[in-house]
């Protein structure tokens, strides 16, 4: 599930159904609200100008077009996926829904982006959210993918700000991923703190958000 052609494919295949219809990992952005909205509210006091917001691998999510049309805080979100399918598709369905901002200074962009290759379109420490939504799950289940996805959280925590994070919501059990995830960032050149929450269940499965946050302090 890492090849760019075989998410062209789907997307293409989705949108030819007839109405747009947003597809979702695991949830949509009701499920979450109530945990992404604060932490940005809880960003802004000690931040000047919007907050810079990357949905990454946000397929035809409406997660960030949710995010910036709820979010009282100024916020520039960034919904970018490898496939350009995908981009088009939700670039053109919010246009065409007229989705207005809740801040009146906050923007919504769309990106066609491999992810893999983060550094080269973000400055380091411009961001300060990123949102992985089963992303990294698609990831993770090849071998080729897992390489990607280390890549990916290292990239992350170079471009993300001090007082940042990457939330990645997951199925996956904190007793897999958490491994994985100490294992992956002491490899990084940006120390992290990782930890986690249960979301909660959802038809008979439960979720987790991982918290991966930049190390205010190098090691001792």
């Amino acid at each position: 599930m890492d090849k760019k052609a075989m998410w062209d494919r789907f997307y293409t295949e989705n949108g030819s159904k007839g109405q747009f219809k947003n597809f979702e990992w695991f949830f949509g952005f009701p499920s979450v609200k109530d945990l992404v909205l604060p932490a940005l509210q809880a960003m802004s006091c000690s931040h000047s100008g919007p907050l810079h917001i990357l949905d990454m691998g946000c397929g035809t999510s409406a997660l960030g077009p949710c995010i910036y049309s709820t979010s009282p805080c100024a916020v520039r979100v960034t919904c970018a996926d490898i496939s350009p399918v995908a981009v088009k598709l939700i670039e053109e369905h919010t246009k065409s829904t007229s989705t207005k901002p809740c801040n009146p200074s906050s923007a919504l962009v769309f990106l066609e982006l491999d992810c893999t290759q983060m550094t080269g379109h973000f400055k380091p420490r411009s961001l300060d959210l990123i949102l992985d939504k089963g992303t990294t799950d698609a990831l993770v289940r090849s071998k080729e993918g897992q390489v990607k996805a280390g890549q990916i959280l290292r990239q992350s925590l170079q471009v993300l700000r001090p007082s940042g994070s990457l939330l990645q919501f997951s199925d996956e059990d904190p007793d897999a991923r958490l491994i994985w995830l100490e294992r992956e960032v002491q490899g990084a050149e940006v120390t992290a703190d990782v930890g986690v929450q249960e979301i909660g269940e959802l038809r008979g499965v439960s979720y987790f958000c991982y918290q991966i946050s930049p190390r205010s302090r190098p090691h001792s």
